[in-house]
């Protein structure tokens, strides 16, 4: 029986307020918390409350066999419980039917999977996926990268995760004259299962819905399931779409929400099943082998990274903000760690694009000023970063105290794994944590002295004011 695999992306970044140069060093918030609650709750009012709705009354018409799957990044996740928990709520609702799949992703729906040094990547995905698990009751087994990026380069780094399959755009250049029809595996190990998704027919419910111009327009259920009918002998029709598509990309008055209400019942009587991505995956045996040596992603007619990282700015902004991944790992601060989440967001290079460029999307004037806002607040970043650090210890014992923690963070993998720790590995462990508690003494204790200058220094400002005063008035 064919099946239709249907999966929505849910992701809002944290948009950056206008941050200047002189606001480096005074102002360590970096965000436009007014835009930002408003965006989410528009958002939230016009498709995500009303299609979790949709969705729920789907799964109980059809009995439990309308199947959706979600992937949504923690930043998201984060704005929704803080503005919108009622969606949470609703997102709850829908786990307990056993008939909606979450899947992994990067936390900060960030790129760090292009960077192999300092288990970034790896990093993001765990905390993404504890996070899905405390909210949901699941644990992500089917992985899809921010912007559906993907090449062979980073198939093991996810096998490695625990992840049995993957979500890929069905990129020209990847599949060359396959259809995106069937379940794939990856030629750089083929224990990798892929689905990628049908650009066509997702496109025509996200963008060509609406349009009175298209040649298909009126689109109806009947008339989709039909397009699935159309090569009966193939496995799967994957529709990967962002959520927004319903009531805010394609809004209530188009008749997008009664397009997917009716589409189940219609989808039953021409013997087409929904199907989650893990059941794709688990159902069906891969045809054939994929091979992406290039990344590829949704985006653009060129299906790469372009609306990122093509031009010189994005690649200088991308480039200084992961050179700061080795010392953001040696900071335990959270709201240090908070915000290396959220600047790392792709939303913050796409506003650098000069070729891409949309002003709807974008809230700056210029790609340019995108940059430079960016760049002061990195600027800003690094220094509550460096004050972390006293000048007291060197780079190298810095550098040694990093590598000690990573060898601890490695045994206690071995402990949860089942091995034992050796009487020297316990010691090593417990040198580190002494010396980890040494060196955060020491910062603090430089803090500490700081303040009584900085302090010092704001008491004495009045006083000679007013001897200046004096001096005038004589």
């Amino acid at each position: 029986m064919k099946s239709i695999c249907l999966y929505f992306q849910i992701h809002q970044p944290f948009r950056l307020k206008r941050y200047r140069f002189f606001n480096i060093g005074a102002d360590h918030h970096y965000f436009d918390d007014a835009n930002n609650e408003a965006i989410i709750k528009r958002i939230a009012k016009n498709s995500y409350i009303p299609a979790n709705n949709a969705m729920l009354q789907m799964i109980k018409e059809s009995n439990g066999e309308f199947k959706v799957a979600y992937s949504i990044s923690g930043l998201a996740l984060e704005q929704l419980e803080h503005y919108c928990p009622e969606v949470i709520d609703s997102f709850k609702k829908l786990a307990k039917t056993g008939c909606v799949e979450f899947l992994g992703e990067t936390y900060a729906h960030s790129f760090a999977s292009l960077r192999k040094e300092n288990n970034e990547f790896e990093k993001q995905v765990e905390a993404h996926s504890k996070k899905i698990e405390s909210l949901f009751g699941q644990k992500p087994t089917v992985f899809r990268n921010s912007e559906l990026l993907f090449c062979d380069d980073m198939v093991d780094r996810v096998l490695n995760m625990g992840f049995a399959g993957m979500l890929a755009e069905g990129a020209q250049q990847t599949l060359d004259w396959k259809s995106p029809n069937y379940v794939y595996c990856s030629a750089a190990n083929k224990r990798m299962k892929l689905l990628l998704k049908n650009c066509g027919m997702s496109d025509d419910i996200a963008y060509r819905f609406s349009d009175w111009g298209w040649k298909e327009f009126p689109l109806t259920a009947d008339k989709f399931a039909n397009w699935v009918m159309n090569n009966p002998e193939e496995q799967v029709v994957n529709l990967f779409m962002n959520y927004e598509v319903l009531g805010e990309i394609q809004n209530a008055n188009t008749g997008i929400f009664d397009f997917f209400k009716a589409l189940p019942k219609v989808a039953a009587s021409r013997g087409i099943k929904f199907a989650t991505p893990s059941e794709v995956i688990n159902n069906n045996n891969p045809t054939d082998q994929i091979s992406a040596p290039h990344p590829t992603t949704w985006a653009n007619a060129t299906k790469d990274l372009s609306p990122w990282l093509a031009n010189t700015i994005q690649n200088e902004a991308f480039n200084k903000l992961y050179a700061l991944t080795d010392k953001v790992n040696r900071c335990s601060d959270k709201q240090i760690i908070d915000d290396w989440y959220k600047i790392q967001s792709t939303d913050h290079l796409y506003y650098m694009s000069t070729s891409f460029y949309n002003q709807t999307f974008c809230p700056y004037d210029s790609p340019y000023d995108a940059f430079i806002n960016f760049m002061n607040v990195l600027s800003d970043f690094n220094k509550r970063i460096d004050s972390f650090f006293t000048a007291d210890i060197s780079e190298e014992e810095l550098n040694s105290l990093v590598k000690e923690k990573l060898a601890l963070e490695a045994e206690l993998a071995a402990l949860k794994s089942g091995k034992k720790i050796t009487k020297s590995e316990a010691k090593a462990e417990k040198t580190t944590k002494k010396a980890v508690k040494e060196t955060k003494e020491a910062v603090e204790e430089k803090q500490v002295v700081e303040e009584k200058k900085v302090k010092k220094a704001v008491e004495k400002k009045p006083v000679a004011k007013e001897k200046e005063t004096k001096k005038k008035e004589k």
